[in-house]
């Protein structure tokens, strides 16, 4: 079993800080309807004989289901291990322990947001590879060779690094239509972010990726392509899912949140809205009642205020459109509760990532850049609505 951290800078941020370049993406990306029935097809890609098949309660009678038949009918012999909901420290090692004898060749992540991160955390500590089959797309965590932990109460813990991606994807979009429209809606929060980081570390010369070095051109036009395709096929994608329909909008837009978004963020960097979003976990109620992508909202809402962008005003717009929060009230919280901005504010300013930005950010800055897109996102509401917002949230 490996116990040492895995640090992505000691091996590519060496000396000449900044100064190489390096792209992240996984091996593999499978995406389509149906394409779940094919993973042991995908296996034998690995050569895999045993396998580790993490999923919930739920799951296992559900898209998991899918995945063991597939399993049996390529003779690939796997081990069950059921999630109980926390990407926690002490998750991730009840199930390393468990799955230590089985001695596996890869695990299979089939579920959301923080079982794909156990599952990275659980391979690389057995020292196989990891396959990650999404059940919804509501984050760009399935792509990156990264997992955040969090504390059995929710609140952000650590980030852990890995020394490869995961080995394929597998996104089944029949599977994505029929979950619910408020989770490709948080992955459109999360994976707007994207790009608006990814250009900061890009035009900021000192600027990094998440493993310490320069973005490529490569991972800055993904980012790009990314905010295009969620502007231009976004809101009938969420229409479509809403209806549980497939349609173009809706694989264009489940690509943008999953691969586009994964490769962006990990290989483009990350610079304020991620650290505002994280921060947010540590007010205990928003953990329970907001998903990761409506934080990161607020979050790029934020960082576009620090910038004086011109796109301020046209994220606001697009996010009342689809029904992300775009003010403070919208969070459950409110301007002058201070004691909660500020205890936001300070896990934030803790962040090393908000110094990708190409100025000098103080805690009075982080404030007056949450205030003004708090009163930004509060005009708009006013001018268009909310009808989006509380279709997601009543």
């Amino acid at each position: 079993m490996i116990t040492k951290p895995f640090s992505p800078r000691d091996i590519f941020a060496q000396p000449v800080v900044n100064s190489s370049r390096v792209f992240l993406s996984p091996q593999r990306y499978i995406q389509g309807p149906g394409v779940i029935k094919n993973c042991g097809l995908y296996l034998s890609l690995i050569n895999a004989k045993h396998v580790g098949v993490l999923a919930s309660k739920r799951g296992f009678s559900a898209e998991a289901e899918n995945v063991l038949q597939s399993l049996n009918e390529a003779g690939i012999e796997y081990s069950k291990a059921e999630f109980r909901g926390e990407c926690s420290k002490e998750e991730v090692e009840r199930h390393t322990n468990d799955l230590m004898s089985a001695k596996p060749d890869c695990i299979l992540a089939v579920g959301g947001g923080k079982l794909v991160d156990a599952g990275k955390c659980i391979a690389y500590r057995l020292n196989c590879q990891v396959g990650i089959i999404p059940t919804l797309a509501s984050n760009d965590a399935p792509c990156s060779s990264i997992s955040v932990l969090y504390t059995v109460d929710g609140v952000k813990d650590v980030v852990e690094y890995f020394p490869q991606n995961p080995a394929f994807v597998i996104v089944d979009t029949e599977v994505i239509v029929n979950a619910s429209e408020r989770y490709l809606v948080a992955g459109i929060g999360d994976a707007m972010a994207t790009w608006y980081e990814a250009r900061v570390c890009e035009d900021n010369p000192v600027g990094s990726n998440l493993v310490g070095c320069r973005p490529t051109l490569a991972a800055s036009a993904i980012s790009e392509k990314c905010a295009q395709t969620l502007f231009e096929y976004g809101v009938s994608a969420a229409e479509n899912v809403r209806n549980n329909q497939n349609s173009d909008s809706v694989e264009r837009v489940v690509e943008a949140n999953t691969l586009l978004s994964g490769i962006g963020f990990e290989s483009g960097g990350l610079a304020l809205a991620h650290p505002l979003a994280n921060s947010y976990t540590e007010i205990t109620r928003l953990n329970k009642k907001y998903l990761h992508g409506e934080m990161v909202a607020m979050g790029t809402l934020a960082q576009l205020a620090m910038e004086n962008s011109e796109d301020l005003e046209k994220v606001t717009k697009f996010f009342i459109d689809i029904g992300l929060p775009v003010n403070l009230e919208q969070l459950s919280m409110h301007p002058l509760e201070q004691f909660e901005i500020d205890k936001v504010i300070d896990a934030a300013f803790k962040n090393p990532l908000i110094q990708r930005m190409k100025f000098e950010v103080t805690r009075d800055l982080i404030l007056q850049s949450i205030k003004k897109a708090d009163d930004l996102g509060t005009s708009f509401v006013k001018q268009y609505g909310d009808e989006a917002y509380k279709r997601l949230h009543d």
